[in-house]
């Protein structure tokens, strides 16, 4: 009793841990603590604990996802008031439904990228193996009933599932929600992870035909809390009530192909290495031994070849040190993230070798993969950039004098202000995602008023350490004014960019400060992507809008609004061509958004608080809205006269019933919007940039409303979404 008391006390305390799939043999974070995951397994599943552990040992990530989904549907289940024994079956269901994934072979699991046709197979053969391994140790008619049927689409379209609607036991259907909504928001190797509110969006583009709509409605109302509390609610639950002796009365007393073997590696790397190169070329394999050290190395270090190949490589063979002057520990070293992720690393780095003397020098990381998908080792190429980086120092003196906000050496406001507006054009001319946090030290008046100014300071410079320390190259830290912080991201979508908020936020809190008696501060972010159509205003007033929710919602926590940049729409040729009329209307469009029209009106309310819109006139689901161009907007001559666009909105919900087969007269809820765009005043037609701004307002709205042409909606995403709801691993 005294161990479960302690157990309970840590669950309690305990903070989210952000989760990132990890590759090869690292193991995942824990979802609640690392005792606590193994306690709630052991008392949910008593002997059949082994299973799992079995599941951990093979592939980390998966068995985090099954703990996740499981955690999810128990809290699901008890909101649904379903009877006890329910319950039970479908919580040992969802821990065991992807069991099977210990059956296939490593070199399919650990892929980084798409499986061929053959391994896809493979891989979807793991659902077999499920239910094999469960009946021959598990009791339970209901729990083998679950498992048997997970994979089942609602409309029974998917191949070898002939079960449809409310035919599939309800415990698979509530499963296959939890399961596609945890992949989707999920950091993997292979996919990264979506945004909450557009993960969402899939499962209702999905209802009726791959989920039970209703499940998706009641998944969408209890997702509207913090998860990770829920988990640790449901995990005290399971420690508190569940006697793992009554448990084991569950269960009663049944090949992996070898890796491929790798290619010849002295012919790949002798083809890649051309020891005469000036620069310094060092090869290190798999292993981390040095295998190859050019001549240009043994110039730049001072160290020969000869005392230094057949050494384990480590970071302090050559005292690295970073962009910052910090030494480089060997987990941050360029050559153990390439080897561990595929990826080819650059950054400027500083190196001293035998004779003492530092020099700066450009480092690339460059990862050696055979045909067939094995690592075999990492090329290091050294570029000397002494030169370059004295200029770089004299120039970064001058420019950190008038750019540098004094108490916490990050970014003052106007340099902010001045790179926001090149960030954000740079990021949509290439098309690439970038994310903007804004995060504000939570009653910070009450420390300043208990503690003094001098302790306030020192939790500001707290939490700027905190986020420069987060940093990757490219990204920009700046104090906004006071308490308050906001942080540029670039090459970043929404997902990854609230993870990183979310680490932040984490590690301010666990520290204590000494001018505050040894308490502890805590920070709340708001966090959003670029999307079509924004400017760094709107983008800015998003984040903001996103920090208060995380005000509202108690502090100490990371809110993120916006789906990210999705797929712009073209528009059709000739369509918002000018031409001569009196009609001032430009845009005329008819689209659908997969939610009910409640959502998509609140989607609304955020495009007018972003766009500074003026509502005009509201007729039952007819809103008029005024957006005005402004000076400081969308891209344009410095002597352009703002443009005020008329913007009508009309809403109009759809209740579809589903034709033929079993999950006939199933309902699904959508709504179709009519947007018409305009200018007020008839001069501003003739401007040659007006149909190009007509057209950002167009692209903005349909971001944030989830909305898609009318024309190509029905069906059009399913087989897009397919490939994104499969199981953990699997990647038809």
């Amino acid at each position: 009793m005294s161990e479960l008391g302690s157990l309970l006390h840590d669950l309690d305390d305990a903070s989210p841990v952000p989760q990132v799939a990890s590759p090869g043999d690292v193991p995942s974070p824990p979802i609640l603590s690392s005792d606590a995951d193994e306690r709630v397994v052991q008392v949910r599943l008593g002997a059949a604990s082994g299973l799992f552990a079995a599941l951990q040992c093979k592939h980390p990530p998966t068995a985090g996802h099954a703990l996740r989904v499981a955690l999810t549907c128990s809290a699901w289940a008890r909101s649904m008031e379903l009877d006890s024994p329910d319950r039970d079956a479908i919580e040992v269901a969802a821990l065991l439904h992807d069991i099977g994934v210990i059956g296939v072979p490593d070199h399919i699991l650990l892929k980084p990228d798409a499986l061929d046709r053959d391994e896809a197979r493979i891989m979807a053969r793991s659902r077999r193996m499920t239910l094999n391994v469960l009946r021959r140790s598990c009791n339970s008619a209901k729990v083998l009933q679950i498992v048997e049927h997970v994979g089942a689409w609602y409309d029974g379209s998917h191949h070898g599932f002939p079960l449809s609607a409310d035919r599939i036991p309800l415990g698979t259907r509530m499963i296959a929600v939890a399961e596609a909504f945890d992949a989707m928001t999920t950091e993997r190797i292979f996919c990264p992870a979506m945004p909450l509110e557009r993960a969402m969006s899939e499962l209702f583009d999905c209802a009726g035909t791959q989920f039970d709509p209703a499940l998706v409605k009641q998944f969408a109302e209890l997702h509207g809390g913090d998860p990770s509390d829920m988990h640790r609610k449901v995990a005290g639950r399971w420690l508190r009530s569940l006697d793992p002796r009554s448990i084991d009365s569950w269960w009663q007393l049944g090949t992996i192909s070898a890796p491929s073997a790798p290619t010849d590696a002295d012919a790949l790397f002798q083809a890649k290495l051309l020891e005469n190169m000036y620069d310094a070329v060092v090869f290190i394999d798999v292993d981390g031994r040095v295998a190859l050290w050019n001549r240009g190395a043994e110039r730049l270090t001072g160290i020969t070849g000869a005392s230094v190949c057949q050494r384990q490589w480590h970071s302090d063979l050559l005292s690295m040190t970073d962009e910052k002057g910090q030494p480089i520990s060997n987990a941050d070293c360029p050559v153990t993230a390439t080897i561990g992720s595929g990826v080819q690393s650059l950054r400027r780095l500083s190196i001293s070798g035998r004779t003492g003397q530092t020099i700066s020098v450009d480092t690339h990381a460059i990862p050696v993969i055979a045909e067939d998908g094995t690592m075999l080792g990492a090329i290091l190429l050294f570029h000397d950039a002494s030169s370059e980086t004295s200029l770089e120092q004299r120039c970064q003196s001058l420019h950190k004098q008038a750019t540098k906000d004094a108490l916490t050496q990050v970014a003052n406001r106007a340099e902010f202000d001045r790179v926001h507006e090149m960030f954000v054009e740079a990021h949509q001319q290439q098309q690439v995602p970038c994310s903007l946090m804004i995060c504000d030290l939570d009653r910070f008046k009450l420390v300043n008023d208990t503690y003094g100014h001098q302790a306030g300071d020192d939790v500001i410079k707290s939490l700027a350490n905190q986020l420069k320390s987060s940093c990757r190259p490219g990204d920009l830290v700046a104090r906004y004014g006071g308490e308050e912080f906001v942080v540029l991201c670039a090459d970043c979508d929404n997902a990854a960019a609230a993870r990183r908020a979310d680490q932040i936020r984490l590690g301010l809190s666990q520290i204590s400060q000494p001018k505050m008696d040894g308490r502890k501060a805590t920070v709340s972010f708001g966090v959003t992507e670029i999307q079509p159509g924004d400017t760094p205003e709107t983008m800015l007033r998003r984040a903001d809008r996103a920090l208060l929710l995380a005000k509202e919602r108690g502090r100490n926590r990371v809110v993120q609004l916006g789906t990210g940049g999705g797929d712009e729409v073209e528009p059709k040729k000739g369509f918002l061509s000018w031409r001569p009329s009196r009609s001032k209307q430009l845009i005329e469009r008819e689209l659908l958004t997969a939610v009910p029209i409640k959502m998509a009106i609140e989607k609304l309310r955020g495009f007018v608080a972003d766009h500074n819109a003026q509502i005009v006139r509201i007729d039952g689901n007819h809103v008029q809205l005024e957006i005005t161009d402004g000076n400081s907007g969308w891209i344009r001559r410095a002597n352009d006269r703002p443009v005020m666009f008329s913007v009508d909105v009309h809403f109009e919900e759809e209740r579809l019933q589903r034709d033929g087969g079993a999950a006939a007269g199933s309902a699904v809820v959508r709504t179709k919007i009519r947007l018409n765009i305009g200018v007020k005043k008839n001069r501003d037609r003739r401007r040659s940039d007006v149909s190009q701004r007509a057209t950002d307002v167009l692209l903005s709205f349909r971001s944030y409303l989830m909305a898609t042409d009318e024309e190509g909606a029905p069906g059009g995403r399913l087989s897009r979404v397919k490939k994104a709801l499969p199981p953990m691993g699997n990647r038809e």
